[in-house]
């Protein structure tokens, strides 16, 4: 069976087509951590994101341009540690739960990131994507034409404004940054378990900056640090961005909502060059992230090669993406994501 997804015809390896109903058995095979694959990757990665400091650390003796140009592969390994962190949220990367919440939360303060409460936040999302009636946790805020149209000019202006890709690139990562380190109990994401969270890694941040800055100088940590996780979020926020934001992707009324139907068609593949995949974690084949969030990063693939389940999606590539970034609106009756140029005419 061949199958046109997004510009490309993709063709089941067995040419049969997919059965969406034994979704659970074909999503157990994957499941699971290798404890000896997961230490690997752990300690490659913090070895050379250790690396990538002490190079930087030393280029700032030579010229601070050399040593924002070693930022960028430096946020690359911050991404992979922040991807091992979000393997751990899902307990996927290893079997042991205080194993995953103890190096969920290192690399949670390496990245600035609150393990628990974005573990709650991250839960939510894959619980509601695609939900046009749930939206708000964990996702890049999207309104339907009907609702833009409804709004004042005023409310319009907004919005446009938040959608815009300056917005999302550029002020999404500080935005993003700054409102982890405050989150109060009393919401659906966030009780008191993850409001410690935030607070116990505020702290760690603070002590590792401390303790480092005592040796290295606070001022240098900061020259190397701050570009490198600005870059890094900036990442993320891209990554994430086109996993669910394309012209067909999947938004229902909470009653006509399907969970598989939700992974498979409302998250996309990011087909990225090796080097990216492996910088990413293979967070790019997301649609089989959503369906089987226990598959652990290095079994993506696998899992996607060996199951023409995995087929039926919509395939992004890197090009592809800086178009999508002008997508800002769920059109209900078209079924698709539109641009804010597309509905011009109806604005009055």
């Amino acid at each position: 069976m061949s199958t046109t997804i997004g510009h490309e015809t993709v063709t089941a390896t067995n040419g049969a087509s997919p059965d969406r109903s034994a979704w659970r058995s074909i999503v157990a095979r994957y499941q699971g951590s290798d404890v000896s694959r997961s230490m690997f990757q752990l300690v490659t990665t913090t070895a050379l994101l250790i690396l990538a400091f002490v190079v930087m650390y030393w280029s700032l003796g030579v010229s601070y341009l050399l040593t924002l140009a070693l930022s960028v592969p430096t946020a690359g390994l911050l991404v992979r540690t922040f991807i091992i962190m979000h393997d751990c949220a899902h307990g996927s990367f290893f079997p042991s739960r205080r194993a995953n919440a103890v190096i969920g939360y290192i690399t949670g303060v390496v990245t600035l990131t609150p393990f628990e409460q974005w573990r709650r936040d991250h839960a939510l999302h894959h619980a509601s994507s695609g939900d046009l009636d749930r939206r708000g946790h964990g996702d890049i805020q999207t309104i339907t034409v009907r609702e833009y149209l409804a709004r004042d000019s005023k409310g319009r202006l907004k919005y446009r404004a938040f959608r815009h890709p300056f917005t999302l690139l550029i002020l999404g990562p500080l935005y993003l940054m700054l409102n982890q380190r405050f989150r109060a109990a009393g919401s659906t994401a966030t009780r008191e378990k993850q409001e410690r969270s935030v607070w116990t890694t505020n702290l760690g941040i603070v002590v590792a900056f401390a303790v480092l800055g005592y040796f290295f100088g606070h001022g240098d940590m900061l020259k190397i640090y701050l570009p490198s996780i600005y870059l890094a979020a900036m990442m993320g926020v891209w990554l994430f961005y086109v996993q669910h934001q394309y012209e067909d992707a999947y938004w229902q009324p909470h009653q006509e909502w399907d969970y598989v139907t939700s992974a498979i068609a409302g998250s996309s593949y990011l087909r990225l060059p090796r080097v990216l995949q492996w910088f990413s974690g293979s967070i790019g084949l997301h649609h089989v992230h959503h369906l089987g969030p226990k598959i652990p990063n290095y079994r993506l693939q696998r899992a996607h090669d060996e199951n023409p389940l995995f087929h039926e999606v919509t395939v992004i590539s890197f090009a592809d993406t800086f178009r999508l970034l002008r997508l800002a609106l769920w059109d209900e009756d078209a079924k698709q994501l539109v641009r804010f140029r597309d509905v011009a005419h109806l604005e009055r």
